[in-house]
């Protein structure tokens, strides 16, 4: 038995006729007598002795990709942008999707990834997959079933590794156990039903079943390495957990990017030139086990080498990007400001544009810190009253119209209007200008005292106010935002602060909840059912308004801070919906969750995240003119960078 996504339905039509036919077969079907075909730079090293022939490198069924224009040629490099030293999800986008399943590229279902088949019970709490047998990992050591069990028994059940099991393997706090059928067999068993497993082990946050190789990760934990509180002092690391995430990885770390000596089941490896402090350049090369082949019995991936350049501010990507030394890339360069910039440049650029659309709900997001550690401001930021005082003295048609190019519509959070679960109250209360109403409810809070400046004063004589911290190379429109929006806060006796930060820095404060409020871009526009961050505090990195909450709930009540009985009541019903199989039970479940999120008014938003574009290297093919662009896709990953390739 096998389930619908349940979620996202981008339509084909709109995605192109020809990713209906991109999906992967099972197994080898009708190719199961293609000769198998390898880059010239790893026949050389055939020859040479280094390497064993690809046949003997390629699992028993490799997985056969259809390509989406065409069969494909090996050789070239794809350059790339990150932003910084905290940008590593740059790379886990392109390179990160090799779970068990795998989003189609049209983000309407989940197709067989590592696993070629699987089975569900009938109650939806047993899942039995099958994975590819002969797959190996980029060092040439095969992948079993004990790599899975590895992470399911010495690391999702250890409390030195994990304080509690990651909601996506956990049903009601308990965590997943698995049991090994055989070398290629294993069934992964829950407390109760999962019905959306399946989806969740095709997002970012549910790889870590095929994360780690145990035949190199186990020498860093202390059930395998009885001397490994040595290892761990002489590399400097806090305890074995550090040791092992600062060598094997994370989900969203920049380690996971770091070791060269680490395996992986990626397409590309990451070389010398790793991500690591005060690198300039991050550079991968093909994965020779790589578990792929296209219909013509020729290994994946196309191109030989990936190349990330490290540039400190958005301006410079943009100018690499119009100077023709960006192969492929939406991220950073797909905001609204540098649409025309874009436009205008593709052929000095030598570059089409490829369409996003967008999964997002907002282009910014204002989050109060429902959480703050000063009391005073707690008591502020938590009233509903204060959040739409401020939400109502925001002219929103007025920055529509001078930051993002009249391209969006005045919107607060929710799914799309063309979504099934679109919420009106949710995406479009207190949208409208009036101050008016701003400064009853701000008089009616008791803020009714003002200084020399015309500003509120609070009871303790401190004035009413927040500062916002913003990150300029990640949304450069936010800050022109807030600048506007200063100016409005102004009016109704408000002192907002612009606080622009380095990225490293804003995850910083927000990790140690010191900050006011933030922005940030608003998900769940079509991926709510796998992105619910916004309406029910789940990501301890995304939901903003209050991350200890997320903390609680990831926890199991262990850590953070327990959140308000709004917030709880979600959480109950999220538990549920997760644990439901039938969709439109699901369906009536989530319209609960955000009809609570609605009464709750708990994030303020600005403008309807339009589509957008990203630019892609004019010899390139096989590259979807339009592609989804969420997180939970994630983007462009699902389109299979491995089947991209130059034509000379």
């Amino acid at each position: 038995m096998t389930m619908p996504a349940s979620g996202i339905r981008f339509r084909l039509a709109r995605f192109g006729a020809a990713a209906a036919v991109s999906a992967l077969l099972l197994g080898l079907g009708a190719g199961a007598a293609l000769a198998f075909n390898e880059a010239p730079m790893l026949a050389e090293q055939v020859k040479a002795g280094k390497l064993p022939p690809v046949d003997k490198r390629l699992p028993e069924k490799p997985q056969v990709v259809t390509p989406h224009q065409e069969v494909g040629t090996y050789g070239g490099v794809i350059r790339r942008g990150l932003r910084g030293s905290s940008d590593h999800n740059g790379i886990l986008r392109y390179l990160g999707s090799q779970g068990l399943t795998r989003w189609n590229p049209d983000f309407s279902d989940i197709s067989p990834n590592l696993a070629e088949s699987w089975t569900v019970s009938p109650d939806a709490s047993e899942y039995t997959f099958k994975i590819r047998a002969g797959t190996k990992w980029s060092d040439g050591q095969p992948f079993t079933v004990d790599d899975i069990i590895f992470f399911v028994e010495d690391l999702l059940g250890n409390r030195d590794f994990y304080k509690a099991p990651p909601p996506a393997y956990a049903i009601d706090g308990k965590a997943m156990t698995a049991e090994k059928i055989d070398d290629n067999t294993v069934k992964l068993k829950f407390s109760g039903p999962y019905g959306q497993f399946l989806q969740e082990l095709a997002t970012p946050l549910g790889q870590e079943p095929v994360l780690w190789a145990k035949h190199y990760c186990k020498q860093f934990h202390p059930k395998y390495n009885p001397n490994i509180a040595d290892l761990v002092k002489k590399e400097g690391a806090n305890d074995w957990a550090g040791l092992f995430r600062a060598k094997c990885g994370d989900l969203e770390i920049p380690a996971r990017w770091g070791n060269p000596e680490r395996p992986t089941l990626d397409a590309w490896v990451v070389t010398k030139e790793a991500y690591t402090g005060g690198a300039t350049r991050v550079m991968f090369e093909r994965n020779p086990y790589f578990w792929q082949v296209d219909t013509a019995g020729n290994q994946l991936p196309y191109v030989d080498r990936l190349q990330w350049g490290i540039n400190q501010d958005s301006e410079s990507l943009l100018l690499e990007a119009v100077g023709g030394k960006i192969d492929m890339q939406g991220r950073h360069l797909d905001t609204i400001a540098n649409r025309p910039v874009l436009f205008a440049n593709q052929q000095k650029g030598n570059y089409r544009l490829y369409k996003e659309l967008n999964a997002e709900s907002n282009a910014m997001g204002i989050y109060l810190n429902q959480t703050h550690k000063d009391k005073a401001m707690r008591e502020m930021l938590g009233n509903k009253d204060f959040r739409v005082a401020v939400s109502l003295g925001i002219d929103r048609p007025q920055i529509i119209e001078i930051i993002y190019l009249n391209q969006g519509e005045p919107w607060q959070i929710g799914p799309r209007r063309t979504h099934f679960l679109f919420n009106e109250k949710l995406s479009k209360q207190y949208t409208n200008h009036d101050p008016a109403e701003s400064n009853r409810l701000l008089d009616g809070l008791g803020y009714t005292k003002r200084d020399a400046q015309g500003f509120r004063l609070r009871p303790d004589g401190k004035r009413v106010g927040f500062g916002v911290n913003v990150i300029p190379n990640l949304n450069p429109e936010h800050v022109d935002a807030l600048e506007l929006i200063k100016e409005m806060m102004r009016k109704i006796g408000i002192d907002l602060s612009i606080n622009v930060v380095e990225r490293s820095i804003f995850y910083e404060r927000a990790d140690n909840t010191d900050y006011d409020a933030l922005t940030w871009n608003v998900s769940g526009g079509l991926e709510v059912y796998q992105n619910p961050r916004e309406v029910v505090s789940t990501h301890v990195q995304g939901t903003w308004f209050a991350l200890p909450w997320a903390r609680w709930f990831v926890s199991n009540g262990r850590n953070g801070e327990e959140p308000s009985a709004s917030m709880k009541k979600r959480i109950d019903l999220y538990q549920t919906f997760r644990k439901t199989v039938a969709s439109e039970q699901q369906k009536a479940i989530f319209k609960e969750i955000l009809d609570e999120a609605a009464n709750a008014f708990e994030t303020i938003g600005i403008i309807s995240d339009p589509d957008r574009y990203g630019v892609v290297n004019a010899a390139m093919r096989n590259v979807p003119a339009e592609m989804p662009r969420a997180w939970a896709y994630p983007t462009p990953g699902p389109t299979l960078p491995q089947q991209y390739y130059y034509k000379r």
